[in-house]
């Protein structure tokens, strides 16, 4: 969720109502990373206000009321409707000491396709999890959180977890100190966990099996997703590589010519891509399977589709499809 001001990064509450001094907005506002004008709209619009009064008829919020904020916050960033949220906070007469282990939830991360991202030790990962400690900059808890699955579950995974994690920060960080990147901690652990999931891998797969190419259209940064389906078709036994370095034209054809790929990925999120090289991979290996995954459909109408060039439009897609190909 957007707020109205520059986040900081959340810090413990108190263990109870009765723990502690009562606290003015601005004091909350940094404990929880938003806007004193988000608490105030809160406030207003739900009921989630201070409950206790000080000398001068100043409004403070207890420990108590930090904890319903919490679960506002969490249930907000996780994609309920505010309102929604602050019906739930409201009525669930949760404590200080519950608020952050087990405040109640309405979206699993999964969602319809089932199960739950888990950290390493086992507990429920969620978005919020991963958002509160990058913001942090607690790269420990980063990694835990993000420790990617063994095997099945990496689509769920990465638009469960990874991708609103990210899409959270976002919304939330308008203002960093030099040096701090909360979006950067966030997929230097993601690419950590994929490091650890794949290096026994790559150790067991057999000396001449081809190679299927990952990469990103020229000119474009290499997107996080592509680790992410390298790592997936690694765990079923597929040797995945990402073109690393420009992904220019002449290069790329000496590479697939080097490395005779069973197929080649090409992954872009921009709005008119360069699909040259498309073309040009398929007069140069026109038995060779290409699978283009693109974000909008009018660059998809520039492809040049045929027996081996084809569109894929989600994770699970191209997947099946590299797999079907590679086996």
């Amino acid at each position: 969720m957007a707020t109205d001001g520059p986040p900081s990064a959340p810090t413990p509450i108190a263990a109870s109502a009765g723990d502690g001094p009562a606290l003015t907005v601005a004091a909350v506002a940094r404990r929880l990373g938003v806007a004193p004008a988000t608490l105030r709209t809160w406030d207003r619009r739900y009921g989630l206000g201070p409950s206790e009064h000080s000398a001068g008829s100043h409004r403070r919020y207890t420990a108590d009321d930090v904890a319903r904020l919490l679960v506002m916050r969490g249930l907000t960033l996780d994609g309920v409707a505010p309102s929604e949220a602050a019906r739930v906070a409201l009525e669930s007469d949760i404590r200080a000491d519950e608020a952050e282990p087990s405040r109640p939830r309405l979206v699993s991360v999964g969602g319809a396709a089932g199960g739950e991202a888990r950290a390493l030790d086992g507990s429920r990962a969620t978005p919020t999890l991963v958002i509160d400690a990058a913001l942090r900059g607690d790269e420990a808890a980063c990694r835990r959180l993000l420790a990617p699955p063994e095997k099945d579950g990496y689509e769920r995974w990465w638009t469960g977890l990874v991708e609103p994690a990210r899409a959270g920060l976002v919304a939330r960080t308008v203002l960093a100190r030099p040096g701090e990147d909360a979006d950067a901690l966030v997929v230097g652990a993601v690419l950590a966990g994929l490091r650890d999931r794949t290096a026994p891998l790559a150790r067991a797969h057999v000396a001449g099996r081809r190679v299927v190419l990952l990469m990103a259209a020229p000119d474009e940064p290499r997107p996080l997703v592509l680790h992410v389906l390298g790592a997936a078709l690694a765990a079923h036994g597929v040797d995945a590589r990402i073109v690393a370095g420009p992904v220019e034209q002449h290069r790329l054809i000496e590479i697939a010519a080097m490395t005779r790929p069973a197929a080649v990925v090409m992954v872009s999120e921009l709005a008119k891509p360069e699909l040259a090289v498309v073309a040009a991979l398929a007069d140069a290996q026109p038995d060779m399977p290409q699978f283009v995954v693109l974000a909008d459909d009018a660059a998809a109408r520039a492809l040049p589709l045929g027996r081996s060039v084809h569109r894929a439009r989600t994770f699970a897609g191209v997947l099946a499809e590299v797999l079907a190909v590679s086996s």
